[in-house]
């Protein structure tokens, strides 16, 4: 009796699973959604190849330094990377004293209290110190930031698909809005204050331009830095702030393969030597 109940509820949730959708399909058939520009205009990331792509991928020191300068004299004065520290550092071929130095000549100090008074105050950064956020709180950098809230970018990478290609695509995407979609889309038009970026989701964008000419910054290796280079170092250092152990991980995983794939090799030629025996037995029994 329970079998046959069970059979009757499970039938009556297949046939409710099945009219919802051939319900749904019917809609969207007879009833598709409005066209958007976001949808339209949209554009998918540019491809990116970077040293660190692919299984046996490795960081470029050099492109690493590269982007971190790009951080420091553009990026940092509007975004946070709270989740690295100054002695990280390291890992992209600075000296112990280069990083005190750095952490040392920092623009935006740590906040502190003041031991004699117990009042706020700020000291110098010291290697063991993650990178201070340059706005006291989200109050003030909304205010500073017409009200859009400037986005940590420790894990950018990771938090966007294609993360690098992203980073890279929308630093370099700041165009004018195509008379294509104000004509079709006109309650579309950017609105003031914001920036038109076809690789942003919605297409608009509160920060302005970051890297708007060639030379902006001056790399101490000779590389010219141009716009499209500028962001290619600086998508770089954001992937690499976003997975530092990402070597390690590419050469155990390379490891880890070559152990199952000799693990594979010689349990096979065992199972071959175990059983050839029986197999002649019973060929010939």
């Amino acid at each position: 009796m329970i079998r046959i109940i069970g059979f009757f509820v499970g039938l009556g949730f297949s046939l409710v699973l099945a009219i919802a959708f051939f319900t749904g399909a019917y809609n969207q058939i007879t009833n598709p959604p409005a066209e958007t520009a976001e949808k339209e205009f949209h554009l998918h990331p540019k491809p990116l190849a970077l040293e660190s792509n692919g299984p046996f991928g490795k960081f470029d020191r050099a492109q690493l330094q590269r982007g971190f300068q790009v951080f420091k004299e553009v990026c940092s004065a509007c975004h946070s990377l709270k989740y690295v520290a100054f002695r990280d550092l390291k890992d992209l071929g600075y000296s112990d004293a280069e990083v005190k130095a750095i952490a040392d000549q920092w623009v935006i100090q740590q906040p502190s209290i003041n031991p004699d008074t117990g009042e706020p105050s700020t000291r110098k950064s010291v290697p063991a110190d993650h990178f201070p956020a340059p706005f006291a709180n989200e109050v003030a950098a909304r205010a500073a930031n017409n009200n859009a809230l400037p986005p940590d970018l420790s894990l950018m990478t990771k938090a966007r698909e294609d993360g690098p290609a992203y980073v890279h695509s929308l630093l370099t995407g700041y165009r004018d809005q195509p008379a294509e979609l104000i004509k079709k889309f006109p309650a579309s038009k950017t609105p003031p204050g914001l920036h038109y970026n076809p690789y942003f989701a919605n297409l608009n964008i509160a920060m302005p331009p970051p890297l708007v000419s060639d030379g902006q910054v001056t790399y101490a290796d000779g590389t010219k830095a141009t716009v499209d280079q500028m962001s290619q170092d600086v998508a770089a250092f954001l992937t690499w702030t976003a997975e530092p152990k990402l070597e390690r991980r590419h050469s155990i995983g390379v490891a880890a393969f070559i152990f199952l794939l000799v693990f594979s090799v010689l349990t096979y030629m065992s199972y071959q030597n175990i059983w050839a025996s029986k197999k002649r037995e019973l060929a010939h029994g």
